[in-house]
């Protein structure tokens, strides 16, 4: 059973989540932290002990809800290459499912906060890299078992899919037009399909 504190604690971070998403760490103030949860300053700064430490919280939620998304989408492949297959399905949807949201937090946190707040940037980084890391396994699963190309590097294929999916992720919602989506999930089939499968 959580506390009264645990249970407003989890209600602020869920409440503010989608707004500083959208409007970033500086540009978020506490007057919209306030207006959207209808407490007190006093009661916002009870729970936490700056509006970074909140920052980040609500980031690592935010990163959290994404990761378990994927990973709950991802879970019904049989092997590595249908995870391949999934993950480009999953961006497929993925503009339509984050608009309200404001889009990809790690991306966002990462342009955002750069020259901003070292902290935020640095977990963003962090988060990029884990989700880079993890097509990285991917692919050299496939490869140990017999499903993809044996001279490829799993680290460079990692990051020329990362750096793939996260750019016209931005460019979707930068330009609000999804096609920057679905055309890069296209190249990105062909690209598997060439460069990765046997």
């Amino acid at each position: 059973m959580k506390t009264k504190s645990e249970q407003t604690t989890e209600y602020i971070i869920q409440t503010v989540a989608p707004i500083f998403n959208k409007k970033g760490y500086d540009s978020t103030s506490l007057s919209d932290i306030v207006a959207l949860t209808g407490l007190t300053k006093g009661a916002v700064y009870g729970n936490f002990e700056s509006k970074e430490d909140l920052a980040v919280q609500v980031f690592l939620y935010n990163v959290k809800r994404i990761k378990t998304s994927l990973s709950d989408y991802l879970s019904s492949a049989k092997n590595p290459t249908e995870q391949l297959h999934l993950l480009i399905k999953y961006y497929r949807e993925y503009y339509n499912n984050m608009f309200d949201f404001g889009g990809c937090p790690i991306l966002n946190v990462t342009v955002d906060a750069k020259n901003v707040n070292p902290v935020l940037y640095e977990l963003g980084c962090v988060e990029a890299k884990k989700m880079e890391y993890k097509l990285a396994i991917i692919i050299q699963n496939g490869m140990s078992n017999g499903e993809f190309k044996l001279d490829i590097n799993h680290e460079i294929i990692a990051k020329n899919m990362y750096s793939m999916i996260e750019g016209c992720v931005f460019t979707a919602f930068t330009h609000q037009d999804e096609t920057y989506i679905s055309n890069m999930m296209d190249l990105l089939e062909e690209y598997i399909q060439n460069k990765i499968l046997v």
